[in-house]
């Protein structure tokens, strides 16, 4: 089956908790990773840590998340390992093509996502219409940026 996309790499894993101090103390303090940033969103629930392992384009983020209010969706802590995130080449193309295969994605469509990159998510479970999915995960799609996708592509 021919696509109009690649799939280029692991970008991202998100863990959730209820506390980001306690991921901080393990995933900085304990194994080294560097904080990159923070994110802030009502809208998305959470307060993120944005981390990284490596460097360059091989770098994986690693996104510490507490929801704002745990008692709001979505609720980011409520599954430890939020979501994935992979590279691709050519997001529009990529969402256009998996549609007409029968993805489901989450609501929101293609937009900027914390670190700056256009994304959207494949939804973890599918429907009538839209039969495929992450099957319980929840899978970000995120476009790689030229040197991304040099390095891996």
């Amino acid at each position: 089956m021919s696509k109009p996309f690649r799939i280029l790499g692991l970008q991202q894993i998100a863990i959730g908790g209820a506390d980001k101090q306690r991921l901080r103390s393990l995933w900085v303090e304990i194994l080294g990773l560097s904080v990159k940033g923070t994110f802030v969103s009502e809208r998305e629930n959470v307060d993120e840590d944005i981390c990284a392992l490596g460097q360059g384009p091989h770098a994986v983020e690693v996104d510490l998340m507490q929801p704002l209010d745990p008692q709001n969706k979505p609720a980011v802590h409520a599954t430890p390992l939020n979501h994935v995130g992979l590279w691709v080449d050519d997001l529009p193309k990529a969402v256009a093509w998996m549609q007409t295969h029968g993805v489901r994605f989450a609501p929101g469509g293609i937009r900027r996502g914390a670190a700056g990159h256009d994304i959207c998510f494949i939804h973890p479970r599918g429907n009538e219409q839209f039969p495929l999915s992450g099957e319980g995960v929840l899978i970000e799609l995120v476009q790689a940026p030229t040197e991304v996708i040099a390095a891996l592509g």
